[in-house]
């Protein structure tokens, strides 16, 4: 008997064919909400659907104390990711900090070296700012350096800013990530998180142009920087469920 599911656009299709394999399978990006500092918040949108929350421990208006995330993982629900973003510390801080905070996952937001996933106890997320059309180079020459590749689980791309790193709003060209997939230049790396200058209004276009596995947002659903909107945050991951079916290297 075929089975049925819903795909993004909300058209119901058969997912089991007769033979009993299947045709395809629900697809739906993962969103991470950036820059939490309240646990009633982050509890709050966690029960609106978000994947994860990121906790940034790095000079900004969304930092956070470890005391403060530690507040914030505690009222964390079960499979919810807390990342901790991190920007050019080392790894004994880095691990420290996991261990203290209950960190699921590390975001490396400057400009490490390939060497230090290697020294993190945690999975990492490594942050790359785009600032033009050979963005896909530098990528590939960090990501050549490191020692253990299952220790980098995903790519996070940023748009640059020469004195920020993460957070400001700023959207760098989509279309320079589509035309590296339509050449076939991403295949071997970890799935992509995309982020910088996502609103609710934008981010069901820029996943059918770049087509991530998960979504980024800090400032696009903010009321004020640490401060989020819950409106915004539900209306940001609603429009998530939006677009077309996603077919490239991460969704078969």
């Amino acid at each position: 008997m075929a089975g049925f599911l819903l795909r993004r656009d909300g058209i119901i299709r058969v997912f089991r064919n007769l033979s009993g394999g299947y045709d395809t399978a629900m697809q739906r990006i993962r969103v991470k909400i950036c820059g939490l500092r309240d646990p009633e918040q982050a509890l709050r949108i966690a029960q609106a659907g978000a994947d994860a929350i990121g906790l940034v421990f790095a000079s900004s208006p969304r930092w956070v104390s470890p005391e403060q995330a530690r507040a914030v993982t505690d009222v964390l629900p079960p499979l919810v990711s807390a990342v901790g973003v991190f920007v050019n510390s080392d790894a004994d801080t880095i691990n420290s900090v996991a261990r203290r905070c209950s960190l699921t996952c590390v975001q490396l937001h400057g400009d490490e070296t390939p060497e230090l996933p290697a020294q993190i106890e945690l999975p990492c997320i490594k942050a790359f700012a785009v600032k033009d059309a050979s963005w896909l180079d530098g990528i590939r020459r960090w990501l050549d350096g490191v020692q253990d590749r299952r220790a980098v689980r995903a790519v996070l791309l940023d748009a640059y800013n020469p004195t920020a790193h993460g957070g400001t709003g700023q959207r760098f060209n989509w279309e320079w990530v589509a035309h590296a997939r339509t050449e076939g230049k991403l295949a071997g790396l970890p799935p992509l998180i995309l982020s910088g200058g996502l609103t609710a209004s934008v981010v069901s276009d820029a996943i059918d142009v770049v087509g991530p596995w998960a979504v980024d947002v800090s400032s696009g659903v903010e009321a004020s920087p640490g401060v989020k909107d819950l409106r915004k945050v539900e209306e940001f991951i609603r429009a998530t469920r939006e677009g077309r079916q996603l077919k490239n290297e991460f969704w078969i």
